[in-house]
């Protein structure tokens, strides 16, 4: 089960209304289990849906034998818990703590697979159990160890799901694409086509993923293909939503972990965190901690200095949960990361883990985060009210002192791209029931700053030049709806759309040129869905998205600005998921998208990057997704993605000898076995993970057209669990293999090749405890 409070996914509402009075079916038998599991076994066998407030203790149930109703059922399970059954709706349940009752401690029992519940998600609007939603969405669920290790990051998540790629400039510099929608692997100034969320509210508008650490997170969710009707501008590739645990109310809890890490043929590295849990007063008011810090080790040499890419890393959050009363709940929220990369991680030779000596090119990303959410319900509607603001400075330190001579200085030596990015996101929504109609509407707000200013700085005395500055105000502003209306009792249509404002204001000026933009633009992004559900635990699904992004200004070569237009992009896609009752999971989908005026990121002849339209492009792939208990003890997961993603009209002015779309893999193919085992009283993993991305290409320009990817990753990890204690072991890339990433480091220096090694083999130990 899920954080988070839960309501009637649309299937669950109507098997509640296809189904017979209680006496008419048979009666309901739960034996006694680890409370996730046996609320996994009653969903199952009665099609409810249920969900929590906050985290499951760690308790088994009692059991349950011939009850005659759900009620009933829940009422005797629940005994002695700590927890209680809230009815929302006729098939809707939430668990959430009981007002005064003491835990009992979970029973050894021999290590066996948990029986998974049903996973409610929340990045489509309204919460929905995952094995019913009609839209392509994977999501990972961290471990204990990886909700306390500091150095779980965005590359943690694209390990484990598909459809998830990612540049490899470093930690905060990275650009991250959905299902093909990659448009360039240089950050400029073109929106991403990602948007990064925590608990309902943008992190990220044009900056770089921060690859917030996922400390205290529950699950992160990926919502594929594009987002327009439901977002709004600019989620041409899908949303990366990150669900944080929210204040539990009515109990103390403490964790702390600390980690030592080792890199072969490089350094050392530790890591910490610590969780703290306080009710300020009781089931009315809590308060949640979260602390972290993380040196993550070098392994490239520059010159003499030795493990130049090192890395500093930490970060705050907390959460005040407030419980008003009348079933509503408010949570304030801030947070707080800081990343200090002391170089760059690129090299000039493959296999190589050196370079000859160079400027230092440091990497710093500070963000700043702050948000109040209000949920409850309003008669028979669910509600919800979200505001966040959030801040990101970004700069970047380049080693120019070859390749920038026509940027202004005679000896140049650093140039800085220095960044400063704001977003303000804001929303009111309900979802609720209209006979059979299960709706959903909200609006929203959402307003995102841009400031960069680039400069040279000499090699040794002398004053700098500023290149240019740029400042970008993105508003956009959009009522949306969405209905689902029953066909029959297993064939559901869905509809809806976004009625939108959007509205931008950018300027730019150099040394030679200045000028500003102002442009308005109205109109609708649709969507559209048909689903099958043949039964409990099927979906099939088929449904059309859309999105824009907007326009700007760039520089020519020439020192010129000029305008360049927007882009869209529409997809169709397709799907099967399948959940068995043994816990298996199987998801099929197949998709085609059509991209019209691709705003790709592009380097000049300069140095610079600036934003180009490269014409129109087409995507088509596919992805498959196994998850199997083979036993009581061992389990499969395996997946795959394949994607064809090219440019089918060239505007760009220059013939192209690969018209493939940057950065992406053609395909991806990833599978791990994990043994739960017990040994004394400790529950134990062990894991083997294995990832390849198939070939890629760097860019659209021909003298950059580099080769990339054929890279094998592989983990293997292993953990022991103790009532308080969890002591984890991994050995990353124990293959220790040096395949290239990423072929690109630094714009000044891209006439000569460059390639991003893996990794080396990388051994960690983590020791977690609960207090």
């Amino acid at each position: 089960m899920c954080a988070g409070l839960v309501v009637a996914c649309p299937c669950a509402r109507a098997r509640a209304r296809d189904t017979p009075p209680q006496d008419q079916r048979a009666a309901i038998s739960v034996p006694a289990a680890p409370l996730r599991q046996a609320l996994g076994e009653l969903a199952r066998q009665t099609g409810i849906s249920i969900g929590t407030q906050g985290v499951l203790p760690d308790v088994w149930t009692q059991p349950c034998h011939k009850a005659a109703n759900v009620g009933q059922a829940l009422e005797r399970m629940l005994r002695g818990t700590g927890t209680r059954a809230v009815a929302l709706g006729p098939a809707l349940w939430r668990i959430e703590p009981a007002r005064r009752a003491s835990l009992r401690p979970a029973r050894a029992r021999p290590a066996v697979l948990p029986a998974p519940g049903p996973i409610i998600v929340t990045a489509a609007k309204q919460p929905i159990a995952l094995r019913d939603i009609s839209r392509a969405m994977s999501v990972l669920s961290l471990s204990d160890a990886q909700t306390h290790d500091a150095q779980s990051d965005t590359a943690t998540i694209a390990a484990g799901l598909d459809g998830l790629a990612m540049t490899a400039l470093g930690p905060g510099r990275n650009r991250m694409f959905l299902r093909g929608v990659a448009d360039s692997p240089f950050n400029g100034t073109s929106q991403s086509t990602v948007a990064v969320m925590i608990d309902d509210t943008r992190l990220t508008y044009a900056a770089p993923d921060p690859d917030l650490r996922l400390i205290d997170v529950d699950r992160v969710e990926l919502l594929k293909g594009p987002q327009g009707s439901l977002y709004g501008t600019g989620a041409l590739g899908g949303i990366y939503h990150i669900v944080s645990h929210s204040a539990q109310l009515d109990r103390f809890s403490a964790s702390a972990s600390a980690g030592v890490s080792a890199v072969a043929s490089g350094g050392m590295g530790a890591s910490g965190s610590a969780i703290l849990n306080l009710p300020l007063t009781k089931d009315r008011i809590g308060l949640r901690l979260v602390a972290y810090g993380s040196r993550e080790p070098g392994w490239i040499d520059t010159g003499t200095r030795k493990d130049s890419n090192t890395t500093l890393i930490s970060g705050e959050r907390a959460t005040l949960g407030i419980d008003p009363g009348g079933g509503w709940r408010i949570d304030l929220s801030g947070l707080a990361q800081h990343i200090d990369a002391r170089d760059s991680q690129y090299v000039y030779a493959p296999g190589s883990l050196s370079r000859p000596a160079q400027l230092p090119e440091p990497h710093d990303n500070d963000l700043y985060h702050a948000a109040i959410r209000t949920e409850g319900q309003i008669g028979t509607v669910h509600a919800v009210i979200v505001s966040g603001l959030s801040w990101q400075e970004v700069r970047d330190q380049l080693d120019a002192t070859s390749g920038a001579q026509s940027l202004g200085l005679a000896n140049p030596g650093a140039f800085i791209d220095d960044r400063h990015y704001h977003v303000w996101d804001s929303e009111i929504r309900f979802d609720g029931a209209l006979g059979p109609i299960h709706w959903l509407a909200g609006l929203s707000f959402l307003q995102a700053g841009e400031h960069e200013e680039r400069l040279l700085q000499p090699l040794g005395a002398g004053n700098g030049v500023t290149i240019d500055t740029s400042r970008r105000v993105a508003t956009d502003t959009g009522l949306y709806l969405d209905a689902s209306l029953p066909l029959t009792q297993s064939l559901t249509i869905d509809g809806g759309g976004r009625l939108f404002r959007s509205a931008l204001d950018v300027s730019r000026a150099s040394t030679t040129a200045q000028a500003r933009l102002e442009t308005t633009r109205f109109g609708i992004t649709p969507s559209a869905a048909l689903t099958w559900r043949p039964h409990d635990g099927r979906t099939l699904y088929l449904r059309y998205d859309s999105a824009f992004r907007q326009g700007g200004l760039d520089f020519e070569s020439s020192g010129q600005i000029h305008a360049y237009p927007g882009d869209n992009i529409a997809t169709i896609a397709t799907g099967w998921r399948e959940e068995w009752r043994d816990g298996g999971q199987l998801e099929l989908s197949a998709f085609y998208d059509w991209w019209d005026d691709v705003q790709s990121d592009m380097l000049l002849a300069n140095g610079l990057i600036e934003t180009r339209t490269a014409g129109d492009a087409k995507i088509i792939g596919a992805e498959a997704a196994l998850s199997l208990p083979i036993s009581s003890a061992w389990r499969i997961s395996l997946g795959a993605t394949a994607q064809s993603a090219h440019l089918v009209r060239n505007v760009l002015g220059q013939t192209l000898a690969d018209t493939r779309l940057p950065a992406i893999p053609d395909y991806t193919l990833r599978g791990s076995v994990e043994r739960h085992l017990r040994l004394g009283g400790a529950q134990g993993l062990l894991r083997l993970s294995l990832r390849y991305s198939g070939p890629a290409r760097l860019s659209f320009e021909p003298q950059l057209d580099r080769a990339m990817g054929r890279v094998l990753d592989s983990m293997i990890e292993n953990s022991w669990t103790w009532p308080r204690t969890t002591v984890s072991f991994s050995i990353s890339n124990p293959l220790n293999r040096a395949g290239n990433l990423f072929a690109y480091g630094n714009p000044f220096r891209a006439a000569q090749a460059q390639y991003t090694p893996q990794q080396p083999l990388t051994v960690k130990m983590t020791v977690t405890r609960h207090f």
